[in-house]
């Protein structure tokens, strides 16, 4: 797997990144419809955590297969590598985060959905005008882009990938200590009621897979894209990640 990828600017049309989906893609696909998102010229990023506790879970593999779709690796995703390749899991745990579709379906099945989740990357950099933006699920165990994109071509440490993907300290923090080499670093993993930017760390799951709703960034200009939700709803509590 490679843990660490780079795309070149688009130059033809926009590219979006999204909060986490888990398993909402039918309500993802309104949102990019709202928009105008056009698969033929612009790109969508996800910060991981594609699948468990929506109804569209499944949908994952014809989404990753689509060219203009890219998707860091977000710990749910880990979670299903653990279970089929074995490690350490709390299956009540995984169950009671969503996980239940995926452990009840038949194992060929199950390696079929983890043999594409091992090749998604951990990080991503995409290039733009204004200079690169990386993309993790949760945040960077390094102030500087750079030496994180060494440790992930080189090496595989648990240390680091847990970081990556499970880390919550600085949203708990308020560290607002920006990530060198990077003009804007996008993650989820943590819900928050309106995108947030700590330092150059912009934080998207808005919940669009709970009561909240999808924000979509366009990286070129780092600008909100996603159509407001209706100011007429009361916002809901939004569960952990």
């Amino acid at each position: 797997m490679a843990r660490f990828r780079r795309l070149i600017a688009n130059l033809r049309g926009r590219d979006l990144a999204v909060g986490d989906i888990h398993g909402h893609f039918q309500r993802l696909q309104q949102c990019l419809d709202a928009v105008g998102f056009d698969p033929a010229v612009d790109r969508l990023f996800s910060v991981g955590d594609l699948v468990d506790r929506g109804p569209d879970s499944e949908a994952a593999l014809e989404w990753l297969a689509q060219p203009w779709f890219h998707a860091v690796q977000g710990n749910h995703e880990a979670l299903a590598i653990t279970r089929v390749r074995g490690g350490r899991l709390d299956l009540d745990m995984y169950r009671a985060a969503g996980g239940g579709w995926f452990l009840d379906l038949p194992r060929a099945r199950q390696l079929g959905f983890v043999e594409r989740f091992e090749q998604l990357p951990i990080a991503i950099e995409v290039e733009s005008a204004a200079g690169l933006v990386g993309l993790l699920h949760a945040d960077s165990p390094y102030a500087d882009w750079t030496v994180l994109r060494t440790w992930l071509e080189l090496d595989d440490d648990p240390k680091v990938r847990e970081v990556c993907q499970w880390s919550r300290r600085r949203l708990k923090l308020g560290d607002t200590q920006p990530v060198q080499g990077l003009r804007a670093l996008l993650v989820g993993h943590t819900p928050v009621l309106e995108a947030k930017q700590l330092g150059n760390v912009w934080h998207l799951d808005t919940g669009g897979w709970a009561s909240g709703h999808f924000t979509l960034m366009d990286m070129r200009t780092l600008q909100l894209v996603s159509p407001r939700p209706d100011e007429t709803t009361v916002p809901q509590p939004i569960a952990p990640a």
